[in-house]
């Protein structure tokens, strides 16, 4: 669908009141696919993939947060919802609290997965290329391979299978959000007082986002709830699948109706 001026992928599916997902950075809606396939059964869940991501084509330019939330409104619009449910992780969920912030009228609840409201709040690992999944990952020999042999990320392998761009445009758009999560977001934990709809706050318990940070954000809204996944890391959706879709469940059900 044509979404200020570019040509996104979108899906729709279920029914019910509305839900937004948004994915996050370097990936694809594949990576959400088990929250909103949960979803679904009770919800009328849209979604798209930002520029660059999935099999919505790159654009010139470097990424960042205002045209997420600018891309946001106008999928809104298009789709005729006057506001939704939103539900993001990482990038997403970042564009999901500038959204409550700045536009709280369109937004019914939040769920916030992983978000930062600054650079900062990376956990970093000397041994990781990046605050998050570097685009390759090494494999020891412990895990059954050759030592030092590359294998390619999920993340990365499923950008070489969707994008339009073609495989090697993968480097490319993993630059560019590397130069995105270390200069933005700027966000002041005062300006969420304002944000007054219902939010989930989720995060592992081993993301790369400290649990601290993950703390202060919940602790800046005032309807919050906050949750840590035990055992998991910033890929919680991926790690415990159905215990992330059952929080976001059980958290939507009570949120106040339309």
């Amino acid at each position: 669908m044509r979404i200020n001026g570019v040509d996104l992928y979108a899906e729709t599916a279920g029914a019910g009141e509305p839900v937004v997902v948004l994915h996050g950075g370097f990936c694809s809606l594949e990576s959400l696919a088990p929250i909103a396939e949960a979803l679904a059964a009770e919800y009328r869940v849209h979604a798209y993939e930002r520029p660059g991501h999935g099999r919505s084509a790159d654009i010139a330019g470097e990424y960042d947060y205002d045209r997420g939330v600018s891309d946001a409104l106008a999928f809104l619009d298009a789709h005729g919802l006057a506001d939704a449910h939103v539900v993001g992780y990482s990038d997403g969920a970042i564009i999901g609290l500038l959204l409550a912030m700045r536009r709280p009228e369109r937004v019914r609840s939040l769920t916030a997965i992983s978000a930062n409201l600054d650079p900062s709040a990376y956990d970093r690992d000397p041994e990781v290329n990046g605050p998050i999944l570097p685009p390759l990952r090494r494999v020891d020999a412990a895990a059954g391979a050759n030592p030092g042999q590359d294998r390619v990320s999920p993340e990365r392998a499923a950008y070489e299978r969707l994008s339009p761009d073609g495989r090697a445009h993968a480097d490319a758009v993993w630059e560019k959000c590397v130069r995105l999560w270390t200069t933005e977001p700027h966000i002041d934990p005062a300006d969420l007082a304002g944000v007054a709809v219902p939010t989930l706050v989720l995060a592992g318990d081993r993301d790369t986002v400290r649990p601290l940070h993950t703390l202060r954000i919940a602790a800046a809204l005032p309807n919050a709830r906050l949750g840590l996944v035990p055992g998991t890391s910033h890929g919680l959706v991926d790690e415990k699948p159905e215990l992330v879709a059952a929080l976001v469940r059980d958290f939507l059900a009570e949120a106040p109706r339309r």
